[in-house]
């Protein structure tokens, strides 16, 4: 969830290639270097923490969250798939100029014409549907930024994960520059030292890194991130030695060569979708879909925090809830900021 795909990538035309005239539009994994310091980082979160409260809509809005609420569940009711879609949606958000709502803002250059999330992202239409069900009780009161988060947490409690408290108050942005998503999504790709330096310019730990990919427990991805694993992983290695075999061939029968369209669940370990530490399991037995995930477990560090999640009793649920509410801060609009959005796909 928190990685994008594109077609026929391989790592290398992930990183290199710039083809905005066809459907091919890669990614960076190179992260663009951030304006914000370490320092203005906790300066902006303490005026987050601030200004962001679970209360927030108590007199402005009291039945807002609730609606919301209400909405998601009646379209996952109806498709389970889009309980992890809408959960990326807000990441997707977060990673690029902050928790602004700028990912739902149409445009021929916009976040949503990136690489990573054209042909990608779904689940707009939800968002759509929640924001005019809540204009209608509470005309230009609740943001759409608000609506992203409030719908990824009553996302995973509908697949079964454990509630937190979402601070809210957030504002929407103005600008969506599908540039500025290519350069600070992370890639399906990545190594730890570079996921890790990802989330710390975003003010993000590495446990907070390695616990929000977690996220990887529920949802799809596409075979057209399979093909340099398990086909063309070197020139003296087909096969990326990482997989367990027995994985690799599940995988193969799944994702033929060449096959750059057929879907695949990210944890393939159950028949059905639920949320789980299972993801943790399956990197630490080589069942991990993505070589980012398989990452975690290559740094000392990284593995001991696979290794926690991975216990029975598990801490991942309350981890989890605690590294979105961190996440949900990023570059967050308050007060007078931005604007609230009458619909989440133009600005006002």
């Amino acid at each position: 969830m928190f990685t994008s795909y594109i077609v026929h990538p391989t790592p290398a035309r992930y990183e290199l290639l710039r083809n905005t005239g066809k459907k091919e539009i890669p990614i960076s994994s190179v992260f663009a270097p951030q304006a914000t310091t370490s320092t203005m980082m906790q300066n902006f979160r303490r005026v987050a923490d601030a200004q962001l409260t679970e209360s927030f809509y108590a007199s402005k809005c009291p039945s807002g969250p609730a609606k919301v609420r209400e909405v998601i569940k009646t379209w996952i009711t109806k498709d389970r798939t889009l309980a992890p879609a809408l959960l990326r949606l807000h990441f997707h958000d977060c990673f690029v100029r902050g928790c602004d709502a700028s990912v739902l803002l149409d445009g021929a250059n916009s976040e949503k014409q990136s690489g990573g999330n054209k042909n990608s992202l779904r689940g707009f239409n939800v968002i759509d549907d929640v924001k005019a069900k809540v204009e209608a009780l509470c005309p230009g009161v609740v943001s759409c930024s608000d609506i992203l988060a409030l719908a990824a947490r009553d996302a995973i409690l509908e697949m079964g994960g454990k509630n937190w408290s979402v601070p809210l108050g957030r504002r929407d942005g103005v600008v969506s520059l599908a540039s500025e998503a290519n350069a600070n999504l992370p890639s399906p790709f990545s190594t730890f030292s570079s996921l890790v330096t990802s989330f710390a310019k975003k003010g993000l730990t590495t446990q907070d890194m390695v616990v929000l990919s977690g996220s990887h427990t529920v949802g799809l991805t596409s075979c057209a991130l399979q093909q340099t694993r398990l086909y063309s992983f070197s020139s003296s290695v087909k096969t990326d030695p990482a997989l367990d075999p027995t994985f690799a061939a599940s995988l193969k029968k799944q994702c033929k060569q060449g096959d750059f369209t057929t879907k695949i669940k990210m944890d393939q370990s159950k028949p059905v979708d639920t949320w789980d530490p299972n993801y943790y399991s399956n990197i630490i037995r080589g069942r991990a879909v993505f070589t980012s995930d398989d990452q975690l477990k290559r740094n000392p560090t990284g593995l001991k925090i696979v290794q926690q999640m991975n216990r029975s009793p598990s801490p991942f649920n309350d981890n989890f809830g605690a590294s979105m509410v961190k996440m949900g801060k990023i570059g967050v609009l308050t007060g007078t900021q931005g604007q609230i959005r009458k619909k989440c796909t133009v600005k006002n």
